[in-house]
């Protein structure tokens, strides 16, 4: 028996859209690091035909639920709010409690960059950070960061921006509000290079690093791990199928506990040196290994963060 097999009927059923149950509209919620992207993202779903207001007070979100519940043309409603003031996320916890007890199903989705990257934004519109008061543009930074420490690893999903440029940005958010709606939990599997960085929204890392690396193969260097020939190389060492069975079970025990807990969004990052070979051949196979999944209620994508930066 596969740790999914005993999932409860009723966890599917728990899972469902508030929309599906209810009639109510659709909600979304962004919010994140300042210069990480907020206003992108509102864009993007503006474009998608969604109901967008800026710059919202938190206390302000019930209301704008309530103004807009009859109107055909405003059903899908996004909320893109940021830090104004101290009691910022006390506000938005209140209210994601009370659209709760509505019987709305807001998604909270979570924007951030890297300090470094983050500190490039900020230097080239020669913007001070909402938070940078008297003091450097990174201690702004690092004082936003604590202030939303908690509202980021309860949101819904997070979206490392630091390597997306505006167009990967726009793709990312509307495959995240564009997700079928059918699917409790999306599983996202995503190769990586670590010399460009870790992702920041990655919920489960995996180091290939022990594998041998094709890129010191002349016949091999040139080509992806979508290639057969790497494929092949990388999927036929002998510790590598032995990692895949382990990661695997990790992989099928944790979505169980995600569908328990109502987890909708999932990240898990693969990562090699450069996230050319070894970590896109192995983040295909962990795809096609998790297939069956999506008769349990899941969503299956897989998405290769650095290939073709080298």
């Amino acid at each position: 028996m596969t740790p999914h097999d005993d999932i409860p009927a009723q966890a599917a059923e728990r899972q469902a859209p508030a929309a599906d149950r209810t009639g109510r509209q659709d909600v979304v919620i962004v919010t994140g690091m300042s210069g990480a992207g907020r206003t992108t993202a509102g864009d993007v779903l503006e474009d998608r035909g969604w109901y967008v207001v800026d710059n919202l007070p938190p206390a302000m979100i019930v209301h704008l639920m309530d103004a807009t519940a009859d109107d055909p043309q405003r059903q899908k409603v996004a909320a893109i709010v940021d830090v104004r003031s101290r009691d910022f996320t006390t506000e938005l916890a209140r209210a994601l409690e009370d659209l709760g007890g509505l019987g709305y199903r807001p998604r909270v989705v979570f924007v951030d960059s890297s300090d470094e990257a983050l500190v490039r934004r900020f230097d080239a519109v020669r913007r001070p950070h909402p938070l940078q008061g008297e003091g450097l543009l990174l201690d702004g930074i690092r004082r936003e960061r604590r202030m939303l420490a908690d509202l980021r690893s309860n949101a819904d999903v997070v979206v490392d921006t630091s390597n997306y440029n505006v167009h990967q940005l726009s793709a990312k958010i509307d495959s995240l509000v564009t997700a079928d709606s059918s699917h409790s939990l999306r599983l996202s599997t995503m190769s990586f290079g670590f010399k460009y960085g870790v992702p920041l929204d990655a919920d489960i890392v995996l180091d290939l690093r022990f594998l041998p690396n094709p890129y010191w193969n002349p016949e091999l260097r040139a080509f992806t791990g979508k290639d057969a020939a790497v494929r092949d190389y990388v999927l036929g060492q002998e510790l590598a199928g032995v990692f895949l069975d382990h990661a695997e079970h990790l992989l099928r025990t944790a979505v169980k506990g995600y569908l328990l807990e109502g987890r909708r969004f999932v990240t898990v990052a693969v990562g090699c040196t450069g996230g050319k070979h070894r970590s896109v051949a192995v983040a295909e196979n962990l795809a096609l290994r998790l297939g069956d999944l999506v008769d349990h209620g899941v969503q299956l994508t897989t998405f290769h963060r650095d290939l073709g930066r080298e």
